[in-house]
C-alpha cells in the first residue's frame, strides 16, 4: 500500500530543532512567521519547543544563497594534545563547540547543564558560517505522549514520504549520560536513519537522572519499544520487522531492551544498532585512559553521568549497565559502531568480543580521527556519512531478511 502522507492524524507534527545561535534562531523562526502568516496552522505545533524546531526546514534559507561544503572547515589552532590524530572538520566542531566557554557540566547542576550548547548547536553554528544547506526533510515527524509506569514520557515519530507501506520500524535511544540531550540534540541521526533505510522510526525521550534514577529510563525505554510493538499498524509500520538503535546512553538502552525482550519472552529487535555504547561502569579501561580529556566527552563528565543515575554503585554491576558482563546469547544480530577519540572505545570492543562469544552475529567498525557524537555530524564528516550508511545497510539487510523469513542470519564481519 503507498503511504499517504501525514496520515498520522492522532498528533501535532513536530519538527528539527533550531540552532544554539541565537541570530541563527532569530532569521530561521523569521522565515517560519513568514509561512505561517501566509496560512499555516499555529494548532499544529504540540506546545513550545516543537514550534521552534519548525523552523529548521527553512534554515538553508537563513544559511544564504551560496552552496557552502564540508570541505571549507579548517580549525584555528593547533591539534590538542588528546587528540593527535584527530581530522580537520573535527577539530572544527570541538573548536566551534569551545568558542562557547561552557563551564565543566559536572560543576553545574543537571537542569543548567541540559540547557548548554551542544554538539549539534555546534554543527549547525559551522553550517550557517560556512553556507552548508540543510538537506531537505524526507520524513514526517509527529508527536506523542504515553503513558508509562510513574508518568508519561513523549515520543516523536518519523515517517518516510514516500514507499510502500508497512514500513519497516527503528525505535530510537538518544544519547546524553541518561542525564542530558533530548530528541532535538538527536534529531539529525533519527532523521537520518530513518531517510536511509525507509523505516518509520520512533524516537524516545525517555525520563532523565538526577530526577529519575535507575532504572528509570530502561524501563520506559522497555515501555517505548512494548507500545511500539503493539501500535505499529496505526504507524504503517510492520509489527514483525522492527529494530532499535541508540546512540551513546541511548546504546546502552537499546541492548537493555533487547535483553529484556529476550529474558521476557518477547519479540526480540530483528537488528540492534549500538553507537559507542555506554556498556561497563569501568573508568579504568585503555581508552578511558588515553582519551581522560577528550572532547565533548571525557572521564569526569562520564563519571559525573554514572553519579546523577546510578542510585549506588552496586547499580552499576547490574546487567542492563554493565552489558560487557551480561549474559549475551540469543541477543539480536547486532551492529556496533565506534569513535578512536572516545573513552568508551575499549567497552565498545568489547562488547563487540564478548557478542561474538556468545554465537551473536556482529558487524563492528571504528571510525579514526573522530570523536564521542560525530555519528550525527553528516552534514560536515565523511565519517559520519559512512556511520550512518553503514547502520542503514546493516538494518535494511535484517528487514529484509525479516520479510523473507530468513531474520537473525545475516553475514557475521570479519
Amino acid at each position: 500500500m503507498k503511504k499517504s502522507v501525514h496520515q498520522l492524524s492522532w498528533s501535532g507534527a513536530e519538527k528539527p530543532p533550531v540552532p544554539f545561535t541565537p541570530a541563527f534562531r532569530a532569521s530561521v523562526l523569521l522565515v517560519a512567521l513568514g509561512a505561517c502568516l501566509l496560512g499555516c496552522n499555529p494548532s499544529a505545533q504540540e506546545n513550545t519547543s516543537d514550534a521552534n524546531a519548525a523552523a529548521t526546514d527553512s534554515a538553508s534559507v537563513a544559511a544564504g544563497s551560496a552552496n557552502g561544503s564540508p570541505a571549507a572547515l579548517a580549525p584555528a589552532g593547533a591539534k590538542p594534545a588528546w587528540a593527535p590524530s584527530i581530522t580537520p572538520p573535527m577539530q572544527t566542531v570541538i573548536e566551534q563547540l569551545a568558542s562557547y566557554k561552557t563551564p565543566p557540566l559536572p560543576t553545574l547542576p543537571a537542569a543548567e547543564a541540559r540547557k548548554t550548547p551542544s554538539p549539534t548547536d555546534a554543527v549547525m553554528a559551522l553550517m550557517q558560517k560556512h553556507n552548508i544547506p540543510m538537506p531537505p526533510a524526507g520524513a514526517d515527524t509527529a508527536g506523542r505522549d504515553i503513558a508509562v509506569k510513574g508518568g508519561k514520557i513523549h515520543l516523536r515519530v518519523y515517517t518516510p514520504k514516500s514507499g510502500q507501506t508497512p514500513f519497516p520500524v527503528i525505535v530510537y535511544y538518544h544519547g546524553g549520560g541518561w542525564v542530558i540531550a533530548d530528541l532535538d540534540t538527536y534529531h539529525p541521526s533519527a532523521q537520518a536513519l530513518s531517510e536511509q533505510t525507509g523505516a518509520v522510526l520512533v524516537s524516545v525521550a525517555y525520563r532523565q537522572a538526577p530526577e529519575h534514577k535507575f532504572p528509570t529510563a530502561h524501563n520506559d525505554s522497555y515501555a517505548a519499544y512494548e507500545w511500539t510493538l503493539k501500535n505499529a499498524a496505526a504507524l504503517q509500520g510492520d509489527p514483525k520487522r522492527v529494530a532499535v538503535v541508540g546512540e551513546s546512553a541511548g546504546g546502552n538502552l537499546a541492548a537493555s531492551v533487547s535483553m529484556r525482550a529476550r529474558k521476557q519472552g518477547a519479540m526480540v529487535p530483528l537488528h540492534q544498532v549500538l553507537v559507542y555504547p555506554i556498556a561497563s561502569p569501568d573508568t579504568t579501561s585503555p581508552s578511558y585512559g588515553q582519551y581522560a580529556a577528550a572532547k565533548p566527552l571525557d572521564k569526569p563528565l562520564m563519571q559525573w553521568f554514572f553519579k546523577q543515575y546510578l542510585r549506588s554503585p552496586a547499580d552499576g554491576k547490574d546487567p542492563m549497565i554493565n552489558l560487557v558482563k551480561a549474559p549475551l546469547k540469543g541477543m539480536p544480530p547486532t551492529t556496533i559502531i565506534g569513535a578512536e577519540i572516545d573513552p568508551l572505545l575499549s567497552e565498545g570492543q568489547q562488547l563487540s568480543e564478548g557478542l561474538k562469544a556468545a554465537g551473536v552475529p556482529v558487524t563492528y567498525r571504528k571510525f579514526d580521527g573522530v570523536t564521542h557524537e560525530f555519528f550525527g555530524m553528516a552534514a560536515v564528516l565523511e565519517q559520519a556519512k559512512e556511520a550512518q550508511a553503514l547502520a542503514a545497510a546493516e538494518l535494511k539487510k535484517a528487514f529484509s531478511a525479516g520479510a523473507s523469513g530468513k531474520a537473525g542470519q545475516p553475514d557475521v564481519a570479519p
